[in-house]
């Protein structure tokens, strides 16, 4: 087996291994079940060109998608916004995992694409500040100061999550 050979079976038992973890969390950036599909096909050609020279795969392809969402949005930010319902109904029975997902989504679209990722980071993937600045190319008091404003502003934008979840709002403010 050649180099090559080996390289192309190392990328393909790589891709198999992870794409379905990138793109959920693709999904978690952008909202759209397709933009996220797309995006991680982006990422994963990118990877293949330099999959030889990279030490790190996993977190360039986090990079990229980071990146390329956010390229993403900032060209949607000049088209007229989509409207995918302004306001959840109210309920009178307990709250299902589905609305808590429905919710989850709407209010991370409020959020900017940095302030997503880095909760999508710290919270879906568990990772450290550490890891999250890594990946995002930034400090870790970058990473802090971008989680506490990404909660602060769901707080503000969805208090419904945190009564979706059994907590009293006016405690989660303080």
């Amino acid at each position: 087996m050649t180099s090559e050979d080996r390289a192309r079976s190392g990328f393909a038992e790589f891709v198999r291994a992870e794409t379905a973890g990138l793109t959920r969390f693709a999904y978690l950036l952008t909202g759209d079940r397709h933009h996220a599909e797309d995006l991680v096909q982006v990422a994963l050609a990118r990877v293949a060109v330099r999959w030889e020279r990279l030490d790190d795969p996993g977190a360039y392809l986090r990079r990229v998608l980071y990146t390329q969402a956010a390229s993403w949005w900032r060209w949607r930010r000049t088209r007229p916004p989509e409207r995918l319902g302004a306001s959840l109904p109210d309920r009178a029975g307990p709250v299902d995992d589905v609305d808590l997902r429905l919710a989850l989504r709407s209010a991370l679209a409020r959020l900017t694409v940095r302030q997503r990722a880095v909760l999508v980071l710290r919270y879906y993937e568990d990772r450290t500040e550490a890891d999250t600045a890594e990946l995002l190319g930034c400090r870790v008091g970058t990473v802090k100061s971008q989680t506490r404003h990404a909660l602060g502003r769901l707080r503000v934008l969805a208090p419904e999550l945190a009564e979706m979840v059994g907590r009293d709002p006016q405690e989660v403010h303080r």
